[in-house]
């Protein structure tokens, strides 16, 4: 079989004691005021990895499937993903094949500072996270 390289990223996450000093201190890096993204992850059952669907509450979603330790500090995490137009129907088919795992709904601060992807999520019922994310490829 061949084996196609999947993309990856290196991603450091960790709780944020101070939602708002953190937003001024990335938006001042950044040079913006972010981006609002708002999610709702759904994760299902899964041999190997983890997989996720992604829903933008928008129409659009992402079916992401990946690879990541779980250790503390920076991880290596590898990936792929497929859009989709239809999140709730993909949903149904996934839930009904593999079984839910969990749910997460959160709202997502995206910041770009040179290669680096800075999420600020508030996270519903856990509460604020960082996360950089670097593309290890190009």
């Amino acid at each position: 079989m061949l084996s196609i390289a999947m993309p990856s990223n290196v991603e450091i996450k960790a709780k944020v004691s101070d939602l708002e000093e953190f937003a001024r201190k990335a938006a001042q890096l950044s040079q913006s005021q972010g981006t609002i993204i708002r999610q709702h992850d759904t994760f299902f059952n899964c041999s190997q990895g983890r997989l996720k669907l992604r829903d933008f509450m928008n129409g659009s979603g992402q079916l992401i499937f990946y690879e990541r330790p779980d250790t503390d500090g920076p991880k290596l995490s590898r990936y792929s993903i497929s859009p989709t137009s239809d999140p709730p129907s993909l949903k149904a088919v996934l839930s009904d094949a593999l079984g839910v795992k969990g749910e997460i709904r959160k709202e997502r601060r995206l910041f770009l500072i040179g290669q680096t992807r800075v999420h600020l999520d508030t996270v519903e019922g856990l509460g604020h996270f960082m996360e950089l994310e670097v593309s290890t490829h190009s």
